[in-house]
Parts: C-alpha cells; sequence; structure tokens
C-alpha cells in the first residue's frame, strides 16, 4: 500500500512552538481534513510536507516516485507566462505529451498550410497515441472547463486574484499525483464549482490532504479530521460533522481530568504553606512533583474557548435605504434603480456570479462609492463596522496589544461587565505571552483574527462582512455565527460559503449580473435545491410535461390495452433503429469532444448537444419499453 508516514515532526517558529513531536501517516484513498486555530501551524505544517519549508526534528517517509500535488493558498507561479504553460507546467511526462499536442493544434488552427505547424501535430497526434494520452486530455479539459478557465493564451499577469487561484488549482488536479495537498481549495469558486469539485475529490484515485473552512465541504468529502492545536495533533474518524460529536466527548473527559488535577493543586498547594519542619528527600520529591502540577494545570487554564460577548450600539428603527439607486463600472451595471430597506435585525446574505458586483455593493453602503444616481439614507444612530476581504494597513512593528489599545482599553459586554484589552485577547485565544509580539510576526490567519476583534471592539450596529470565511479559521467562524445571532443590529455579508449562510442568514440578494438582483425569502441550501430544479425541467421539457398530465384528473376508466395501435405497430418498427442511431451519435460526440483540443467554445456546444441526445436516447427507451408489452 502507498503510503506517506511522518514521525515525531517538530517545527518551532521564533519562540513559539507550533508543534512539537507529531506522527501521523495518510494511507492510500483516504480524504483528511487538516483544521485548526489561525496560527497552530497548518499552511507550516503543508510546507514542511512538500518541502518548502525545513523542520526542526522528525523524519517524513515515503516511497520512491512518490508525487505529491500542492495547492498553495495564495498561488506563486511565474506572472510572464500563459495559461497553458502554467496549467501544464512540471515534470509529469503524461501531461507534457498533453500540453504539446494542445501547443502543436493552437498552431496548426492558426497556420493551417504551413508544413512545420502539420508536421508537429502529427507528431504530436503520435505521442498522444503511443502514450495513450486521450483520457488525460479529455480530463485535463474537463477541469479547465468546469473551473472556468477558456482562455489558454492569455498571460497570467493579466488574471485576477481568483482566477490566479482557479488556474493553480487546474494544474494540481490535472498532474493527478499520489497525494493532493490542498489549502482553502474553495476559495474564489461559485457554488457549482465547488459542487462538482465535491464530487471529483470524493472519486479521486489517490490520497487527498486539504485545509478549509467549508464545513458542508469536509463534511462531503473527507473521512478523517485532523486537528492542530496547542502544539499537538488529534485525529478522528469520519467527516466533520462525526469530528464534532467525537471532539465535544474527549472535552468532556479532558475537563474532568483537569477539574481532578485542580483539586490535587489546591491540596499541595495547601501542604506547601503548612511550611514542613523538616525538607526530607521524600518531601523535596514532593515539592518537586507540586512544581510539575502547578505548571500542567497553568497550561490546561489557557486553553479556552473564543467568546465575542461584546455589547453592541444602539440602533434606531431606521437603518439603511436606498431609493432608485443606480452605479455602473464602464460595461457593468451594478444597481439599476435598485430599491433596498435594510431593518434593524435584518440577516442578509448576497451572494451570486463573480464580478457581478457584490464587494462594490457594500461599498456602496459603506459609503465609500457614491451611487451614479438615486439616493442611500443611513439612519442618525447607525455605526458600521465593515469587515473587508482585505485588511487595513497593520504595522508590523506594534505589538498586538497596542494595537487594540487604540480603540480602548476595556469594552462592556453583552451582560453590562468591564472587559479589559487583555481578556479580550485571551478569549480570542490569543495566548498572554503573545500579547507583546509584533504584529508582523503573526500569521495571516491571526491579523485577520485581529482585525476583527478590533472592528467588534468598536461596539458597531450594523455588520457588513465581504467574504468573512476565507481566511478565518472554523472555530473562530463557528462562534462569529453565535455572535451574529445574538447580535442586536443588522448583518449583510458577502460569501460562498454554504455553511455560514445558512446559519446567519434569512433572505439573500442574489446578484445576476447586468444589475439584475433577485430577492429570495429562506436559507441558501433551500435556494439552490430550486434553482438546480429550475434547471432540470428547462433541460428536460418533456418530461415536465409528463408530470403536468399525471396531476390531470383521471380520464374515465376504459378496457384494459391488449395490443398496440395502428401508429404505434409503425413506430415499433422503427424504434430500435432510432436507439441505435441516437448511441451511434453520442459516441460520436465523445469522440468530437476528445479531439476538440482547446476549443473551448466548441467543447461546451458539444457537452450541450450530448446532453440533449442523452436525454432524446433516455425517452426513446423508456417508449420501447412501454411498447414492447404490447408488442406480438
Amino acid at each position: 500500500m502507498i503510503e506517506l508516514k511522518v514521525t515525531d515532526l517538530t517545527l518551532s517558529y521564533g519562540d513559539k512552538e507550533l508543534f512539537q513531536s507529531i506522527s501521523f501517516s495518510i494511507k492510500e484513498k483516504e480524504r483528511i481534513g487538516l483544521i485548526g486555530v489561525n496560527g497552530t501551524g497548518k499552511t507550516s505544517l503543508l510546507n514542511v510536507l512538500t518541502d518548502n519549508l525545513a523542520k526542526d526534528s522528525g523524519t517524513i517517509t515515503k516511497p520512491n516516485n512518490y508525487r505529491m500535488g500542492y495547492l498553495k493558498q495564495h498561488p506563486d507561479f511565474d506572472l510572464d507566462q500563459t495559461v497553458l504553460d502554467a496549467v501544464f507546467s512540471g515534470d509529469n511526462p503524461l501531461m507534457n505529451t498533453v500540453k504539446e499536442y494542445e501547443v502543436a493544434l493552437e498552431n496548426l488552427m492558426l497556420q493551417a498550410e504551413d508544413t512545420k505547424a502539420q508536421d508537429r501535430f502529427s507528431k504530436a497526434e503520435q505521442q498522444m497515441n503511443a502514450q495513450d494520452a486521450w483520457l488525460a486530455s479529455t480530463t485535463a479539459t474537463t477541469i479547465l472547463t468546469k473551473l472556468g478557465i477558456t482562455d489558454m493564451n492569455q498571460r497570467a499577469n493579466q488574471l485576477s486574484g481568483g482566477q490566479l487561484k482557479r488556474v493553480s488549482l487546474a494544474r494540481v488536479l490535472i498532474s493527478s499525483p499520489d497525494l493532493l495537498i490542498l489549502d482553502e481549495p474553495t476559495n474564489h469558486l461559485d457554488f457549482d464549482m465547488i459542487n462538482w469539485l465535491e464530487d471529483y475529490l470524493a472519486n479521486y484515485r489517490g490520497s487527498l490532504l486539504l485545509v478549509t473552512h467549508d464545513r458542508y465541504f469536509l463534511d462531503h468529502v473527507v473521512n478523517q479530521i485532523m486537528e492542530l492545536s496547542n502544539g499537538s495533533l488529534y485525529q478522528y474518524p469520519g467527516n466533520y460533522h462525526e469530528f464534532i460529536r467525537l471532539k465535544a466527548e474527549r472535552e468532556e473527559t479532558e475537563a474532568l481530568m483537569q477539574h481532578k488535577k485542580t483539586q490535587l493543586f489546591k491540596k499541595e498547594l495547601a501542604w506547601m504553606r503548612t511550611g514542613a519542619k523538616a525538607r526530607t528527600t521524600k518531601q523535596q520529591a514532593r515539592i518537586n512533583r507540586f512544581g510539575d502540577l502547578k505548571e500542567e494545570v497553568s497550561q490546561d487554564s489557557g486553553q479556552g474557548d473564543m467568546d465575542l460577548s461584546i455589547k453592541g450600539s444602539r440602533l434606531g428603527t431606521k437603518v439603511l435605504e436606498l431609493e432608485n439607486a443606480s452605479y455602473r463600472i464602464e460595461d457593468n451595471q451594478i444597481l439599476d434603480e435598485f430599491n433596498l430597506l435594510i431593518q434593524n435585525n435584518d440577516r442578509i446574505g448576497i451572494t451570486g456570479e463573480n464580478g457581478s458586483g457584490k464587494t462594490t455593493f457594500l461599498n456602496i453602503l459603506a459609503g465609500r462609492v457614491p451611487l451614479d444616481s438615486g439616493i442611500l439614507i443611513v439612519g442618525e444612530t447607525v455605526k458600521i463596522a465593515y469587515y473587508t476581504q482585505q485588511n487595513e494597513e497593520l504595522d508590523p512593528n506594534k505589538r498586538v496589544i497596542n494595537y487594540l489599545q487604540e480603540v480602548a482599553e476595556e469594552v462592556v459586554n453583552a451582560e453590562g461587565e468591564k472587559i479589559s484589552v487583555t481578556q479580550l485577547l485571551e478569549q480570542f485565544l490569543f495566548n498572554r505571552s503573545s500579547h507583546g509580539t509584533m504584529i508582523g510576526k503573526l500569521s495571516g490567519g491571526e491579523k485577520r483574527r485581529l482585525y476583527l476583534l478590533k472592528l467588534l471592539m468598536q461596539q458597531p450596529n450594523v455588520l457588513l462582512l465581504d467574504e468573512p470565511t476565507n481566511d478565518l479559521d472554523v472555530q473562530t467562524l463557528t462562534v462569529l455565527e453565535d455572535y451574529i445571532e445574538q447580535f442586536t443590529g443588522a448583518v449583510l455579508a458577502v460569501s460562498h460559503d454554504r455553511y455560514f449562510l445558512d446559519k446567519t442568514a434569512d433572505k439573500l440578494l442574489v446578484f445576476k449580473g447586468n444589475g439584475k438582483i433577485d430577492t429570495y425569502y429562506g436559507k441558501l441550501t433551500r435556494f439552490l435545491e430550486e434553482e438546480k430544479e429550475k434547471q432540470a425541467e428547462k433541460k428536460s421539457p418533456a418530461k415536465k410535461s409528463t408530470q403536468s398530465k399525471a396531476i390531470e384528473p383521471a380520464p374515465p376508466q376504459q378496457d384494459e390495452k391488449k395490443k398496440l395501435s395502428y401508429m404505434e405497430k409503425k413506430e415499433w418498427e422503427t424504434i430500435e433503429m432510432n436507439i441505435a442511431e441516437l448511441e451511434k451519435s453520442l459516441e460520436k460526440n465523445k469522440e468530437e469532444m476528445a479531439l476538440a483540443g482547446s476549443n473551448y467554445e466548441k467543447i461546451a456546444d458539444l457537452e450541450s448537444e450530448g446532453k440533449n441526445i442523452e436525454e432524446k436516447l433516455e425517452e426513446k427507451m423508456e417508449r420501447w419499453e412501454y411498447l414492447s408489452q404490447f408488442a406480438e
């Protein structure tokens, strides 16, 4: 069995120990989700496994020729290369053959009469046949199409951050390694892409190790969870749902053990205070044990849960209102005579197509972007906290505690109690020893958590959240969701995270593009299901017609049918030939898709044509089964 094995792995960052003597293995076809609070070392562990970061100690063993594909959270490939070069870069011989075929095909399409282009294509085609690379080519084409990558000649420096991430994801999936390592693969993917990726990874023939905040994704894809916490690694069988249950059981056991340790510590403390008359060897051993126990209890007591119990400002009934609001960026209409009333306690999720203007919409509500026409009305008591996709500029030479003290020395929680900045930091899982740390030494996720804490310390009554799940860990998101549930003001969140929106939003604004915005009352999951049903109905008009007939009043009962009518006999005589022709057409369609190369418009047309053929074939088969009951 192919297996990667890690033994006694230790890594420190400065004076912070990320993990100590952790051991685990990744066997063939295992799908592992790696979770943990930001700053615990998840990405560092992935970098160590892929030789992008040196370990302090420990061993990593794997078979010869064991291939790992690594999707980094932030792509770092050469921005001067084309998408084609980026996607097919690497040392995989099969992918190099496919790449050469794609290049040769592109050249031939541009220079059909050129003998050198013809010769190059002929040799590339021969290599494809020799290595049986057509399936790999079709798989690569499917992956690129599903991830919305269509222009293979576009240079990487012309792509947005989201497009770069999708190109990187396509590259690692196409390489088909023994172990796929993915760091936040769902960032910048829309719902259809995420659903496709879930299905693809569930059927992946290799092994998988991924870091993601998307809990639905974890539930659907992984069969094991590894949690990094306080330098240790905990392993749980099952998906995210099972992990929650097992972790709760573990923490209950640890709480009981902690209580016993505390009681023993109190007894030892009482003994120490009595001041024994003589310090014998046995007594000295007890003193030493007291010291060890004191340190152990102190460490355990530092493990707390995050708590966002911060009181918000008073909010009146009038919050935000848009009247006949219009806004356009060049040829992209974001708002078109749009009206919206946002009231106290509204929970609005904002979703839709990439590039349709969701972030711009939040900027308009925050007063950062003026409308072309129309009015934005802001209530007198409104106090907005805007959690943007990028942090405000954080001074790397400023200490963590000083950054928060710029807002206040203390805040009031929901119960009216005063909480100091030190206490808030500890509640946000910043250990007391880290309060004096320079911000520049924090991980990206820790900076995001610190930025969120600063916003909430300002005690807002309107929250604008732009993709909050992209850089926050699962534990932080869980508590943020709980905070939103208790929050007394209005919340508007742009997100592609289905779990987050299901928990926090009961109304959706769906941006369709070109200024079209639909309103949906209900949960995101139900909305997606209804959209899927609508698409299925559009593709199967015959079935829809059949279903509508089924609910009509039943006609008067007639004699039981015993034989075919004249027209049905004529149909029966040709139906098998029609089925054969459709099957032949479907086979030809698949062959044309395999030969379409990088002509993505043609691929899209062929894919649509293939679906139509399949639907007709299914209808004919159902009709054949019906007629066969009465055929003589």
